[in-house]
């Protein structure tokens, strides 16, 4: 295979999405949100796979990394259905991070144009030394941030979908006519 095959912009695809995965881990931490965090972490596991699978010319890695990106797709979908509050969702719960803890999405208090300031606890509300956050003038909501990031784990992921699936039938193809 030359070096613009399919087989190259798989590879590239793929290292694409790794980067894009790793700087949403970190911004995942940032704001401990564990759900995305682990799915982030099993991401960059199958694409590691699906990158060796691609360069050493396994098509049990490609088809591995091929099922695991219909699943982070939907993962995707749910993470915008989320932060969209389609169906009863809210972004306001605990659910990414496991009901732990009150963090929330770093985008939340840290996005572009945000300007935030600690606003004390009411009296009636026994939060020991624990302050509001009163967040005012961001240029592009959090939710949407979020939304932004799942979208483009989603392109990537559709684009690496179909890269895979024709990698893996020229593999497959080549074994065949050597034999």
């Amino acid at each position: 295979m030359g070096c613009c095959t399919g087989r190259c912009t798989l590879v590239f695809i793929c290292t694409l999405q790794m980067l894009v995965a790793l700087e949403r881990q970190i911004f995942d931490f940032l704001g401990y949100q564990w759900a995305p965090i682990l799915g982030n972490f099993l991401h960059i596991i199958v694409v590691i796979l699906g990158l060796f699978g691609t360069i050493q010319y396994r098509p049990r890695y490609i088809v591995a990394y091929t099922i695991w990106t219909a699943f982070w797709v939907a993962w995707n979908v749910f993470i915008i259905c989320f932060y969209l509050e389609v169906g009863g969702l809210s972004k306001d719960t605990d659910l990414m991070t496991f009901n732990i803890s009150i963090h929330r999405s770093w985008w939340r208090e840290h996005g572009p144009g945000c300007v935030w300031r600690l606003v004390p606890a009411p009296p009636s509300k026994n939060l020991g030394d624990h302050s509001f956050i009163s967040v005012t003038g961001c240029i592009i909501e959090y939710q949407y941030l979020e939304v932004i990031h799942s979208a483009v784990q989603i392109l990537l992921s559709l684009i690496g979908f179909v890269y895979a699936c024709y990698v893996i039938s020229v593999i497959t193809d080549e074994e065949d006519s050597s034999t």
